[in-house]
């Protein structure tokens, strides 16, 4: 009867070792394929980086390129409107600001090409 016994506690142990490396080798499949998207992630992670850096920077260049757009268009009204202060001033001293006296005094006389293209410049 022991050697029964014996037997049937081998064969059970036999039956445990099995099952044992059935999960393990179950085991095994999982973390390889865990360790396959991890890798996967990490690509998809790093490259993402990269271009949102990539976008970042773009969007900055972008922003630095309308801020120097903008910028000397703010100062060309302020040089225009200088300007059209200036001539205004000239006119007044009674000096002809138009194209087809400009410089020469007006003697005191209004001069309609100056008229029109002080009140064009200040539309």
């Amino acid at each position: 009867m022991k050697e029964k016994n014996f037997l049937d506690r081998v064969m059970d142990f036999e039956q445990q070792l099995d099952d044992m490396q059935e999960q393990f080798s179950e085991l095994i499949v999982f973390v390889a394929k865990m360790t396959e998207d991890n890798h996967s992630l990490r690509l998809e992670n790093e490259h993402l980086r990269t271009r949102l850096v990539e976008l970042t920077e773009k969007m900055e260049a972008a922003q630095h390129n309308e801020e120097q757009l903008v910028e000397p268009s703010f100062e060309e009204d302020a040089d225009i409107g200088e300007g059209v202060d200036n001539l205004t001033r000239i006119y007044e001293e009674g000096f002809h600001v138009c194209n087809v006296h400009y410089g020469s005094s007006r003697q005191g006389e209004d001069c309609l090409f100056c008229l029109s293209f002080l009140n064009k410049q200040n539309e």
